[in-house]
């Protein structure tokens, strides 16, 4: 008599590295992928700019730094990289290759947000630090809280537009419509917004890091925890939807 080994059932891997140089090629091999470098080098012109003009002062440092850097450009830089992840496939209908393949859904959505947190770490986080060095160079720490503080705000964002990539095909201009106008405008006139910012949350982990003051009454406990729950839950949701797509195409 014969016996036989059960065999255990493979499990998908976390990360896919399949998917994962998909998800580079399908950020840098698009026109889109330009602007992640062009970004980070205005930042850091306008940061030397300013240091040769005005020197080490701090309202020009919070100034560029927190209202260009961590309020406009760490958005567009997740919004740019997430963007050509998912919704260009969906486009042109070759996400069916991926969806045809034995990969759990949850595994392409983390696979994919591997690359956009590291543009976000690349072009995000490093020129930040980078900006912050040249602006405040006896203060390190400043320069080390806004990188951060970015790639933290940064990955929650990156979640954030993953879900709206697969929930519309204007997900573009809803995520540009939400940076601009929700945490650009509104969250610089309503005080009350904090607790509702993906931006503010990450400021709050500036203003610990380099002890600086530049959201006030947000505890750094609650700031943590909501990126983490905002970023987990939006991830799951992304592989939930795509569970839920069908091979042509169509939701």
């Amino acid at each position: 008599m014969t016996s036989t080994t059960p065999t255990t059932p493979t499990r998908s891997p976390v990360i896919s590295p399949t998917v994962v140089r998909l998800g580079v090629h399908g950020i840098f091999g698009r026109r889109r992928g330009i602007l992640l470098f062009v970004l980070p080098m205005l930042l850091i012109g306008l940061a030397v700019l300013v240091r040769a003009l005005v020197g080490q002062d701090n309202d020009a440092t919070e100034l560029t730094l927190y209202g260009l850097g961590l309020v406009v450009l760490v958005p567009l830089i997740a919004l740019l990289a997430t963007s050509g992840l998912l919704a260009p496939e969906i486009d042109d209908g070759s996400v069916s290759y991926l969806l045809a393949k034995p990969i759990s859904r949850h595994t392409i959505v983390a696979s994919k947000l591997v690359v956009a947190v590291a543009c976000v770490l690349v072009f995000g986080a490093f020129p930040m630090l980078v900006a912050g060095l040249v602006m405040r160079t006896g203060e390190p720490l400043v320069a080390v809280g806004f990188a951060i503080g970015s790639l933290l705000g940064g990955a929650t964002y990156c979640a954030v537009f993953a879900l709206l990539s697969v929930m519309t095909r204007h997900a573009v201009v809803i995520g540009l419509i939400y940076v601009l106008v929700w945490e650009g405008l509104l969250g610089g006139l309503l005080d009350g917004i904090r607790w509702l910012s993906v931006t503010r949350w990450s400021t709050e982990v500036v203003d610990n890091v380099a002890d600086l003051s530049l959201v006030d009454d947000l505890p750094l406990a609650y700031a943590v925890v909501a990126m983490l729950v905002v970023a987990g839950v939006a991830t799951w949701r992304t592989g939930w939807r795509l569970r839920a797509f069908n091979l042509t195409g169509d939701e």
